[in-house]
């Protein structure tokens, strides 16, 4: 039991300084350094939260996740937005996640021009 709670913790770090992208950073002042570390910390946060919600490790969700797009279409009166559809490996992820799958459609007026 040690010796594979030693390994997520390793993980863990890894993920940290891989993943989340921590490393040497230019900042001089103090609190700029403490706020990146802890948006990095906070990101990591994040991703173990997911993956025990999920049961999946993040490079799986990302992996689904990754296939996820999003068309944009501008027709006469106006653009439309269209995801591609969604899988069954994908909503239920979704649903471990307690997210809401995307619409299919989403449509955005365009701004009125002024005169």
């Amino acid at each position: 039991m040690g010796y594979k709670q030693l390994f997520e913790v390793e993980r863990v770090f890894r993920d940290l300084k891989h993943l989340i992208d921590i490393r040497p950073v230019r900042h001089r002042a103090p609190e700029r350094i403490q706020a990146h570390v802890l948006l990095c910390w906070l990101a990591m946060l994040l991703i173990r939260v997911a993956e025990n919600e999920a049961g999946q490790t993040w490079f799986q969700m990302r992996k689904q996740f990754a296939r996820l797009q999003l068309g944009n279409y501008r027709t006469p009166s106006g653009e439309v937005w269209e995801t591609n559809n969604i899988r069954a490996e994908m909503r239920e992820m979704l649903t471990k996640l307690k997210l809401q799958a995307p619409p299919r459609f989403m449509q955005f007026p365009i701004p009125k021009s002024k005169l």
